[in-house]
Formats: C-alpha cells, sequence, structure tokens
C-alpha cells in the first residue's frame, strides 16, 4: 500500500473558514491560532501554499451572529461571505453557560438548543460553501446509541438530519459508541481519542509514574470502557482490570436502573499505581466509587483519565474523595466546557486537544489521509522508549523530569 502524500505536499480542497457556535468561542480561537502558526511555517517551505487564494489568512473564522426572538425562536446571521470554501462548524453542545431569554424568562443553552443553531448555521450557508464539515467534541446524544426498548434513537437521528442537510465530514472524539457511524454509511465519520493526550497529562502531572506490571495497572469503571482501557493498558505494558455494574432492575430512577455494586475482575492491585480510564464524568458518584475501591485494595496511587468531566453535579463530590485520598489527580480534556474552579483544584490536570483538533481539520482541508493521525501508537511508543532511556541515564529522582514538554 503506498504511503499518503504529506499534506505539506499538496494544496487545499478549497479556502478554509471556521463557524464557531455559542459557547466555543475559546476553542474555536485556539483552533485558529494553531492553524495560522502552522500554515505560515508550512508556506515558508513550499511557496506554492503561499499563492493558493485563502491559504494564509489572519483569521479562517467566520463572524456569525446569534439571535432569538421574543418566543425563544433562533435565528442566525453569517456576516461575511462562505461562497466556495471548505468550511468547518465547530460546537460544543455541553456549554451550559450560555443563555436566551423566552418570553422575559432566562434559559440556558441545552444540547437541543445547539443543535438547532447547527442547523440554523447550514440554513444560513444555503449551500454555497463547497463542502461542510461538523467538528462535535462531544458527539450530541451519543448516550442514547441504541435502542433496548420503545425509545428513541436520538444520535442515529441527529447524524441522519445532518447527512440529509448536506455535511461531508461528522469530526468527534471518543464517541461513547462509534458503531453509530452504521446510521449514515454513505458519509465520512470521524472518531479520534485521546489516549496520547492522557498520556502527556499524565507525565506533566506525576513525573516519577512508571509504566511496567510490577508498578502500574489500567482499570475499566465498566464493562463499556474496556476497548479504551485494553489499547492503554497494552501499549503501556501494563496490566488490566476492570468494574462490572451490578444494577437493580426491578427499579428506574432517572431513567436508568440503579447501580447496587461494583464488583472488580482482574490481578491485585497493591503497591501499585492505577488509571482509571473513561469516556465521561456526568455525577461522578460511580467513578470516585471505582476509585475508592481501588484505593481500599492497597492501591499507591489513583489516577482518574476521562476524555470529557461535565460534572453535572458540581465537584462537592470529588473534593470529599481526594481528601479522603481515594484518588490523586484527574485528567480531563478541554472538548468540553470546564468551570473556571475546576483549574483551580489541587487534583485536576488537563490534556489540551486544541493543537490536536487544528491539525485534523488542517489535514482533512488539504484531503488528505487522516490514518497517521487518528493512530497514536507510534507517538506513544517514541513516548515511552524517551521514557525508558532517561531512566537509564538519569537517577530516580530525576525520571521523566521535562520528557513530557520534549514531546510534540
Amino acid at each position: 500500500m503506498p504511503a499518503p502524500t504529506p499534506v505539506k505536499t499538496t494544496m487545499p480542497v478549497a479556502p478554509l473558514k471556521i463557524i464557531s457556535l455559542r459557547g466555543s468561542k475559546e476553542m474555536a480561537d485556539a483552533v485558529n491560532q494553531y492553524l495560522i502558526r502552522r500554515r505560515r511555517d508550512l508556506a515558508r517551505k513550499n511557496k506554492d501554499l503561499e499563492m493558493c487564494p485563502g491559504y494564509l489568512e489572519p483569521s479562517y473564522l467566520i463572524p456569525v451572529h446569534y439571535s432569538r426572538f421574543g418566543t425563544g425562536e433562533g435565528n442566525v446571521r453569517l456576516e461575511a461571505s462562505i461562497r466556495g470554501t471548505d468550511l468547518f462548524i465547530i460546537g460544543d453542545v455541553t456549554n451550559y453557560t450560555e443563555t436566551f431569554k423566552v418570553c422575559g424568562h432566562e434559559n440556558h443553552m441545552s444540547p437541543d438548543n445547539y443543535f438547532q443553531d447547527i442547523k440554523r448555521v447550514i440554513s444560513a450557508v444555503s449551500g454555497k460553501a463547497h463542502r461542510i464539515s461538523v467538528v462535535l467534541p462531544f458527539l450530541y446524544e451519543s448516550r442514547q446509541h441504541r435502542r433496548t426498548s420503545r425509545e428513541s434513537l436520538d444520535c442515529a437521528m441527529a447524524l441522519r438530519e445532518l447527512a440529509d442537510y448536506g455535511v461531508s465530514n461528522i469530526v468527534t472524539f471518543d464517541a461513547h459508541d462509534p458503531r453509530v457511524m452504521d446510521a449514515i454509511p454513505l458519509i465520512s465519520f470521524d472518531n479520534f481519542m485521546p489516549t496520547y493526550q492522557f498520556l502527556k497529562a499524565l507525565l506533566k502531572a506525576v513525573p516519577d509514574i512508571q509504566f511496567d506490571k510490577e508498578h502500574f495497572m489500567v482499570i475499566s469503571p465498566d464493562e463499556g470502557a474496556m476497548d479504551r482501557a485494553v489499547y492503554f493498558a497494552n501499549i503501556l505494558g501494563a496490566d488490566m482490570g476492570t468494574f462490572y455494574k451490578r444494577r437493580d432492575y426491578s427499579k428506574v430512577v432517572d431513567g436508568k436502573n440503579p447501580i447496587v455494586a461494583h464488583e472488580f475482575l482482574g490481578d491485585t492491585v497493591k503497591g501499585k499505581d492505577c488509571v482509571v480510564i473513561d469516556d465521561m464524568i456526568a455525577s461522578g458518584g460511580s467513578m470516585v466509587d471505582v476509585c475508592r475501591q481501588i484505593k481500599e485494595r492497597g492501591a499507591k496511587r489513583v489516577f482518574i483519565c476521562t476524555s470529557f468531566g461535565l460534572f453535572t453535579e458540581g465537584f462537592g463530590v470529588f473534593d470529599e474523595f481526594y481528601e479522603k485520598g481515594y484518588f490523586d489527580k484527574l485528567i480531563t480534556t478541554n472538548l468540553t466546557y470546564l468551570p473556571p474552579e475546576l483549574y483551580k483544584k489541587p487534583y485536576f490536570a488537563c490534556a489540551n486537544m486544541y493543537k490536536y483538533m487544528a491539525n485534523i481539520i488542517h489535514t482533512l482541508n488539504h484531503d488528505q489521509s487522516i490514518s497517521t493521525i487518528k493512530s497514536t501508537t507510534s507517538k506513544i511508543s517514541k513516548t515511552l522508549s524517551h521514557l525508558r532511556s532517561s531512566i537509564d541515564r538519569e537517577d530516580e529522582e530525576n525520571i521523566g523530569f521535562g520528557l513530557a514538554d520534549e514531546i510534540e
């Protein structure tokens, strides 16, 4: 199979433009700045890119005005031309801080409201863009991905709507179940994992961590997170354990069967550093209970890695369990809204995803294979090789110092 053509030697399919939903300005601004710097560097190496219309821009963001009528009905107005562009719509559908008024009453934006705004943006584009891609870091309604009784299939229906609206690419991260892409077999659906960014953040937060079977273990908090934990454990050369949720199927509380207990399957965790990895934290009750059980089984330190820190019921339970010593660090990405007070927590570490997102958009704009971006195995292997060589060279107290800062 021939190697993919390097991005720096190809031309973009059309001038790149980005539209940000309400509540996603910080994310879009960061991605925009990464793209500006990246393209300036590439243009210096390839003069043909410099001559390409719209390749070097002071900003790739399109100004958009979102408004509401008194009844709460929405309206979107684009304030610049998007004709012939390769348009990317970026939206964090979980940012509840944005508000609007309905008959004088203040309402917080919900994922449903944001999804309607995506459709309004596409409607405002009016078919004038060369291509439309939607970047949903948290896939809308991803937890409602399958039908188990007489219930709605919200995620599949949403994807079908976007396909019907003419969207060519859908980009998301750590989808709850990526098999939902089967609903749109003729549309590009790309699911990216933050495993490499977790590793970088973990090395920065815990520079003395040792990745081997004697000192380290990866834990899946339930059967749904097994694939993530298996990959992380295999590539780090560590053991893996898992919990399964014992539920009371005779009751339904808040739309689900309540958890009676978490049962553990796996080797001993005694004296080991343990990483609990999952796709999201909602209320956090299940996650901290898993951490408590791991710690009570004799784990040395417990770290939480989760793609989406939603914290739907605040930080109280995390503050309490951190004070009790049940976990040591909580690492989550900035793909969803994170309250400012979280950054002040002594246990928090952020896995920055904005540069990764910018690289994805840049590669798609050049219409090139994203297989090398999606597969981070080689990067993780290089990082581990670097780490092991550091162990051979340095005294134990200096192991890993500055390593994460050297990793690209």
